[in-house]
Protein backbone atom coordinates (compact mmCIF):
# COMPACT_ATOMS: atom_id res chain seq x y z
CA UNK A 1 0.00 0.00 0.00
CA UNK A 2 1.37 3.13 -1.10
CA UNK A 3 0.62 7.19 0.54
CA UNK A 4 -0.97 9.60 -1.18
CA UNK A 5 2.28 11.16 -2.67
CA UNK A 6 2.84 8.15 -4.75
CA UNK A 7 6.19 7.03 -2.66
CA UNK A 8 6.35 3.53 -0.92
CA UNK A 9 6.23 4.00 2.29
CA UNK A 10 9.20 2.99 4.41
CA UNK A 11 9.39 -0.13 6.99
CA UNK A 12 9.58 1.17 10.46
CA UNK A 13 11.20 -1.32 13.09
CA UNK A 14 7.86 -2.60 14.01
CA UNK A 15 7.20 -3.60 10.63
CA UNK A 16 10.26 -5.44 10.62
CA UNK A 17 9.38 -7.32 13.82
CA UNK A 18 6.43 -8.22 12.38
CA UNK A 19 7.76 -9.53 9.29
CA UNK A 20 10.40 -11.79 11.96
CA UNK A 21 7.40 -12.88 13.71
CA UNK A 22 5.56 -14.18 10.83
CA UNK A 23 8.42 -15.64 9.55
CA UNK A 24 9.80 -17.95 12.79
CA UNK A 25 6.06 -18.75 13.03
CA UNK A 26 5.98 -20.60 9.72
CA UNK A 27 9.72 -22.03 10.44
CA UNK A 28 8.32 -25.07 12.10
CA UNK A 29 6.12 -25.55 9.57
CA UNK A 30 8.29 -25.04 6.68
CA UNK A 31 11.10 -27.67 8.23
CA UNK A 32 8.82 -29.53 8.15
CA UNK A 33 7.40 -29.71 4.79
CA UNK A 34 11.21 -29.68 3.43
CA UNK A 35 12.36 -32.36 5.58
CA UNK A 36 9.09 -34.92 4.88
CA UNK A 37 7.78 -33.88 1.42
CA UNK A 38 10.10 -32.10 -0.67
CA UNK A 39 13.11 -33.99 0.33
CA UNK A 40 11.58 -37.16 -0.01
CA UNK A 41 9.96 -36.87 -3.24
CA UNK A 42 13.02 -35.52 -5.05
CA UNK A 43 15.34 -38.39 -3.26
CA UNK A 44 12.47 -40.68 -5.12
CA UNK A 45 13.01 -38.95 -8.05
CA UNK A 46 16.41 -39.10 -8.06
CA UNK A 47 16.65 -42.77 -7.23
CA UNK A 48 14.03 -43.31 -10.06
CA UNK A 49 17.12 -43.00 -12.80
CA UNK A 50 19.02 -45.52 -10.73
CA UNK A 51 19.52 -49.46 -10.38
CA UNK A 52 20.04 -49.06 -6.22
CA UNK A 53 19.01 -51.67 -3.90
CA UNK A 54 18.73 -51.81 -0.25
CA UNK A 55 22.00 -53.49 1.17
CA UNK A 56 23.91 -53.20 -1.80
CA UNK A 57 27.01 -50.08 -1.82
CA UNK A 58 26.53 -48.39 -4.79
CA UNK A 59 24.53 -47.94 -7.15
CA UNK A 60 24.87 -47.16 -11.27
CA UNK A 61 22.54 -44.09 -12.82
CA UNK A 62 20.68 -45.27 -15.78
CA UNK A 63 19.03 -42.32 -16.66
CA UNK A 64 16.06 -42.24 -19.20
CA UNK A 65 17.30 -45.99 -19.46
CA UNK A 66 15.40 -46.68 -16.26
CA UNK A 67 12.24 -45.84 -17.68
CA UNK A 68 13.17 -47.36 -20.82
CA UNK A 69 13.40 -50.83 -18.94
CA UNK A 70 10.50 -50.24 -16.65
CA UNK A 71 8.30 -49.99 -19.85
CA UNK A 72 9.56 -53.27 -20.94
CA UNK A 73 9.22 -54.91 -17.68
CA UNK A 74 6.35 -57.81 -17.81
CA UNK A 75 5.93 -57.61 -14.01
CA UNK A 76 5.12 -53.71 -14.26
CA UNK A 77 3.37 -54.04 -17.58
CA UNK A 78 1.10 -56.72 -16.02
CA UNK A 79 -0.01 -54.32 -13.11
CA UNK A 80 -0.40 -51.23 -14.66
CA UNK A 81 -2.66 -53.77 -17.12
CA UNK A 82 -4.60 -54.96 -13.95
CA UNK A 83 -4.69 -51.47 -12.26
CA UNK A 84 -6.65 -50.28 -15.76
CA UNK A 85 -8.84 -53.26 -15.82
CA UNK A 86 -9.54 -52.42 -12.23
CA UNK A 87 -10.07 -48.88 -12.36
CA UNK A 88 -12.32 -49.54 -15.32
CA UNK A 89 -14.43 -52.44 -13.45
CA UNK A 90 -15.06 -50.11 -10.39
CA UNK A 91 -15.63 -46.54 -11.56
CA UNK A 92 -18.63 -46.66 -13.90
CA UNK A 93 -20.27 -49.28 -11.42
CA UNK A 94 -19.67 -46.86 -8.28
CA UNK A 95 -20.67 -44.08 -10.14
CA UNK A 96 -23.52 -45.20 -11.70
CA UNK A 97 -25.20 -47.23 -8.90
CA UNK A 98 -23.99 -43.90 -6.53
CA UNK A 99 -26.50 -41.79 -8.76
CA UNK A 100 -29.31 -44.54 -8.67
CA UNK A 101 -29.17 -44.38 -5.02
CA UNK A 102 -28.74 -41.02 -4.63
CA UNK A 103 -31.96 -40.58 -6.33
CA UNK A 104 -34.16 -43.07 -5.10
CA UNK A 105 -32.97 -41.52 -1.40
CA UNK A 106 -33.42 -37.93 -2.08
CA UNK A 107 -37.44 -38.62 -3.38
CA UNK A 108 -37.67 -40.77 -0.48
CA UNK A 109 -38.88 -38.30 2.67
CA UNK A 110 -38.76 -41.18 5.33
CA UNK A 111 -36.03 -42.95 5.95
CA UNK A 112 -33.28 -40.63 4.36
CA UNK A 113 -31.01 -40.20 7.22
CA UNK A 114 -31.23 -44.04 7.76
CA UNK A 115 -30.39 -45.36 4.33
CA UNK A 116 -27.39 -42.83 3.85
CA UNK A 117 -25.72 -43.67 7.46
CA UNK A 118 -26.32 -47.34 6.31
CA UNK A 119 -24.36 -46.70 2.41
CA UNK A 120 -21.89 -44.68 4.11
CA UNK A 121 -20.50 -47.54 6.74
CA UNK A 122 -17.82 -48.62 4.26
CA UNK A 123 -16.23 -44.85 3.52
CA UNK A 124 -15.39 -45.46 7.66
CA UNK A 125 -14.76 -49.17 7.99
CA UNK A 126 -11.32 -50.08 8.16
CA UNK A 127 -10.20 -51.90 5.21
CA UNK A 128 -8.35 -54.45 6.56
CA UNK A 129 -11.07 -55.73 8.69
CA UNK A 130 -13.56 -55.44 5.90
CA UNK A 131 -11.58 -57.00 3.64
CA UNK A 132 -11.40 -60.19 6.25
CA UNK A 133 -15.20 -60.20 6.03
CA UNK A 134 -15.35 -60.35 2.01
CA UNK A 135 -12.86 -63.42 2.79
CA UNK A 136 -15.22 -64.97 4.54
CA UNK A 137 -18.10 -64.16 2.13
CA UNK A 138 -16.63 -65.03 -1.01
CA UNK A 139 -15.06 -68.74 0.73
CA UNK A 140 -15.10 -71.44 -2.07
CA UNK A 141 -16.48 -74.29 0.58
CA UNK A 142 -18.69 -72.50 3.34
CA UNK A 143 -19.11 -68.86 2.02
CA UNK A 144 -22.48 -67.30 1.70
CA UNK A 145 -22.35 -65.99 -1.70
CA UNK A 146 -21.73 -69.37 -2.95
CA UNK A 147 -24.37 -71.31 -0.84
CA UNK A 148 -26.29 -68.40 -2.56
CA UNK A 149 -25.67 -69.38 -6.05
CA UNK A 150 -26.06 -73.26 -4.58
CA UNK A 151 -29.24 -72.88 -3.63
CA UNK A 152 -30.41 -71.44 -6.91
CA UNK A 153 -28.81 -74.68 -8.60
CA UNK A 154 -25.67 -72.59 -9.96
CA UNK A 155 -22.43 -73.68 -9.63
CA UNK A 156 -19.80 -72.31 -6.72
CA UNK A 157 -17.62 -69.60 -7.94
CA UNK A 158 -14.07 -69.74 -6.83
CA UNK A 159 -13.78 -65.56 -6.36
CA UNK A 160 -10.39 -65.03 -5.02
CA UNK A 161 -8.86 -68.59 -5.82
CA UNK A 162 -8.58 -68.19 -10.19
CA UNK A 163 -7.01 -65.98 -11.77
CA UNK A 164 -10.33 -65.65 -14.48
CA UNK A 165 -12.45 -64.13 -11.43
CA UNK A 166 -10.24 -62.96 -8.63
CA UNK A 167 -10.10 -59.15 -10.44
CA UNK A 168 -13.53 -59.19 -10.49
CA UNK A 169 -13.97 -59.96 -7.16
CA UNK A 170 -11.79 -56.99 -6.06
CA UNK A 171 -13.42 -55.09 -8.49
CA UNK A 172 -17.00 -55.57 -6.59
CA UNK A 173 -15.28 -55.08 -3.26
CA UNK A 174 -14.14 -51.76 -4.22
CA UNK A 175 -17.80 -51.21 -5.67
CA UNK A 176 -19.00 -51.59 -2.17
CA UNK A 177 -16.05 -49.55 -0.82
CA UNK A 178 -17.04 -46.49 -2.99
CA UNK A 179 -20.32 -46.32 -2.96
CA UNK A 180 -21.32 -45.08 -0.32
CA UNK A 181 -18.80 -41.77 -0.79
CA UNK A 182 -20.20 -41.59 -4.20
CA UNK A 183 -24.15 -41.23 -2.64
CA UNK A 184 -23.43 -39.07 -0.23
CA UNK A 185 -21.66 -36.57 -3.11
CA UNK A 186 -24.26 -37.14 -5.21
CA UNK A 187 -26.67 -36.31 -2.37
CA UNK A 188 -25.16 -32.86 -1.95
CA UNK A 189 -25.61 -32.05 -5.27
CA UNK A 190 -28.78 -33.53 -5.65
CA UNK A 191 -29.56 -31.04 -2.93
CA UNK A 192 -27.90 -27.78 -4.20
CA UNK A 193 -30.30 -28.03 -7.09
CA UNK A 194 -32.95 -25.15 -7.26
CA UNK A 195 -36.34 -26.65 -6.64
CA UNK A 196 -37.18 -24.02 -8.80
CA UNK A 197 -36.06 -25.29 -12.04
CA UNK A 198 -37.81 -28.52 -11.93
CA UNK A 199 -41.46 -26.14 -11.33
CA UNK A 200 -40.12 -24.56 -14.62
CA UNK A 201 -39.58 -27.51 -16.50
CA UNK A 202 -43.13 -28.84 -15.50
CA UNK A 203 -44.62 -25.43 -16.41
CA UNK A 204 -42.66 -26.20 -19.89
CA UNK A 205 -44.19 -29.86 -20.61
CA UNK A 206 -41.56 -31.55 -18.50
CA UNK A 207 -43.96 -34.10 -16.44
CA UNK A 208 -42.22 -37.35 -16.16
CA UNK A 209 -39.75 -38.38 -13.67
CA UNK A 210 -37.39 -39.37 -16.87
CA UNK A 211 -37.86 -36.38 -18.81
CA UNK A 212 -37.32 -34.56 -15.79
CA UNK A 213 -33.88 -35.70 -14.94
CA UNK A 214 -32.22 -35.54 -18.47
CA UNK A 215 -33.53 -31.81 -18.66
CA UNK A 216 -32.73 -30.60 -15.04
CA UNK A 217 -30.88 -32.97 -12.91
CA UNK A 218 -28.59 -34.41 -15.35
CA UNK A 219 -26.93 -31.00 -16.12
CA UNK A 220 -26.97 -29.23 -13.11
CA UNK A 221 -25.16 -32.81 -11.73
CA UNK A 222 -22.40 -32.25 -14.25
CA UNK A 223 -19.69 -30.55 -12.24
CA UNK A 224 -20.83 -32.97 -9.40
CA UNK A 225 -20.42 -36.25 -11.37
CA UNK A 226 -17.10 -35.08 -12.73
CA UNK A 227 -15.55 -34.82 -9.12
CA UNK A 228 -17.11 -37.99 -8.21
CA UNK A 229 -15.90 -39.76 -11.18
CA UNK A 230 -12.23 -38.03 -11.03
CA UNK A 231 -12.33 -39.30 -7.28
CA UNK A 232 -13.59 -42.47 -8.11
CA UNK A 233 -10.73 -43.12 -10.01
CA UNK A 234 -8.00 -41.93 -8.45
CA UNK A 235 -9.29 -43.96 -5.36
CA UNK A 236 -9.08 -47.21 -7.41
CA UNK A 237 -5.75 -46.78 -8.69
CA UNK A 238 -4.74 -46.74 -5.16
CA UNK A 239 -5.86 -49.87 -4.45
CA UNK A 240 -3.93 -51.66 -2.14
CA UNK A 241 -5.36 -53.21 1.22
CA UNK A 242 -7.49 -55.23 -0.41
CA UNK A 243 -4.83 -56.71 -2.51
CA UNK A 244 -2.53 -57.18 0.31
CA UNK A 245 -5.04 -59.20 2.57
CA UNK A 246 -6.83 -60.89 0.50
CA UNK A 247 -4.61 -61.93 -2.66
CA UNK A 248 -1.46 -60.98 -2.72
CA UNK A 249 -0.92 -60.61 -6.13
CA UNK A 250 -2.25 -64.02 -6.65
CA UNK A 251 -2.69 -66.65 -8.19
CA UNK A 252 -0.11 -66.49 -10.71
CA UNK A 253 0.00 -62.69 -10.34
CA UNK A 254 -3.34 -61.77 -11.59
CA UNK A 255 -4.18 -59.53 -9.09
CA UNK A 256 -0.98 -57.52 -8.60
CA UNK A 257 -1.73 -53.97 -9.22
CA UNK A 258 0.49 -51.03 -9.35
CA UNK A 259 0.60 -50.01 -5.23
CA UNK A 260 1.24 -53.83 -4.44
CA UNK A 261 4.22 -53.95 -7.34
CA UNK A 262 5.83 -50.71 -5.71
CA UNK A 263 5.72 -52.04 -2.25
CA UNK A 264 6.81 -55.47 -3.35
CA UNK A 265 9.90 -54.60 -5.26
CA UNK A 266 10.64 -51.87 -2.25
CA UNK A 267 9.85 -53.54 0.85
CA UNK A 268 10.56 -57.18 -0.19
CA UNK A 269 12.96 -57.54 -3.07
CA UNK A 270 14.48 -54.28 -1.80
CA UNK A 271 14.59 -53.13 -5.21
CA UNK A 272 14.93 -49.06 -4.42
CA UNK A 273 15.67 -47.77 -8.08
CA UNK A 274 12.95 -49.58 -9.78
CA UNK A 275 10.37 -49.19 -6.96
CA UNK A 276 11.10 -45.05 -7.22
CA UNK A 277 10.54 -45.56 -10.99
CA UNK A 278 7.11 -46.62 -10.28
CA UNK A 279 6.15 -44.26 -8.02
CA UNK A 280 6.92 -41.91 -10.21
CA UNK A 281 5.01 -43.25 -12.99
CA UNK A 282 2.38 -43.90 -10.28
CA UNK A 283 2.31 -40.32 -9.25
CA UNK A 284 2.62 -38.95 -13.13
CA UNK A 285 -0.88 -41.27 -13.44
CA UNK A 286 -2.80 -39.41 -10.30
CA UNK A 287 -1.37 -35.81 -12.06
CA UNK A 288 -3.15 -36.73 -15.51
CA UNK A 289 -6.50 -37.58 -13.66
CA UNK A 290 -6.42 -34.36 -11.69
CA UNK A 291 -5.06 -32.15 -14.78
CA UNK A 292 -8.11 -33.57 -16.74
CA UNK A 293 -10.66 -32.79 -13.92
CA UNK A 294 -9.33 -29.11 -13.53
CA UNK A 295 -9.35 -28.56 -17.04
CA UNK A 296 -13.04 -30.20 -17.84
CA UNK A 297 -13.43 -28.12 -14.72
CA UNK A 298 -12.46 -24.69 -16.33
CA UNK A 299 -14.19 -25.18 -19.41
CA UNK A 300 -17.76 -25.98 -18.26
CA UNK A 301 -17.42 -22.81 -15.42
CA UNK A 302 -16.60 -20.71 -19.13
CA UNK A 303 -19.08 -21.84 -20.78
CA UNK A 304 -21.45 -21.68 -17.86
Amino acid sequence: MQPEGGKPRRLTRFDHREVRAALLLCAPTAVLMLALLVLPTLAVLGLSFTDAELGVPGFQFLGLGAYADLFTDRAFLRAFRNTAIYVALVAPASVVIGLVLALLIEAEVKGRAFFRSVYFLPVVSLTVAMASVWQYLMHPSFGPMNLVLQRFGLPSINWLGSSDNVLTSLALIGIWQALGFNLVLFLAGLTAINRDLYAAAEMDGVRSAWSRFWTVTWPMLGPTTLFVVTITMINAVKVFETVATLTQGGPSKASEVLLYTIYKEGFVYLHIGVASAMAVVFVAVLLVLLLVQTKVLEKQVHYA
